[in-house]
């Protein structure tokens, strides 16, 4: 079993704005270079509900799906199926947790598995994946106030 990537992120806001901004706030922070087409004016999209679609919706109107949400539990917990620029039947799988750390601050606890699901290219798909997330965070802790 390939083992699973893990990040964790403080940031100083309560556990309902960080997990807010996760999710209903994502075109805010989710930069136009991971996504499928990167175009300028593109919109990213978590439907907040098991079952709703992560997606990116150009100008246009051309949308690409990139995952499905799988737990929906407010303010605490949000999981989905992620398959981002591959094919949905390689879907693997993202947790995210909203900690209360007390003081007003939160402890964004990120899981991603799945891997083995991927076969050979499981290893390589998680060292991508592990770039992907490091570059990612900063945009999400800039949309935050973090201590």
């Amino acid at each position: 079993m390939t083992e699973p990537l893990r990040f964790a992120v403080d940031v100083a806001c309560p556990v309902e704005r960080a997990f807010r901004v996760w999710t209903s706030g994502i075109g805010s922070w989710w930069p136009a270079d991971h996504t499928v087409t990167g175009e300028a004016g593109l919109q990213v999209v978590l439907d907040g509900r098991v079952g709703g679609r992560v997606y990116e919706r150009t100008a246009g109107g051309l949308e690409h799906d990139w995952g499905e949400v799988t737990a929906w539990e407010p303010p605490s917990r949000l999981a989905y199926r992620w398959f981002l620029r591959t094919d949905r039947a390689d879907a693997t799988d993202v947790e995210i947790r909203f900690v209360d750390t007390g003081a007003g601050t939160t402890r964004v606890e990120i899981e991603h598995r799945g891997w083995e699901r991927l076969g050979a290219r499981g290893e390589a798909w998680r060292d991508r994946n592990a770039g992907g997330w490091s570059t990612l965070l900063p945009h999400y802790r800039a949309a935050l106030p973090t201590r």
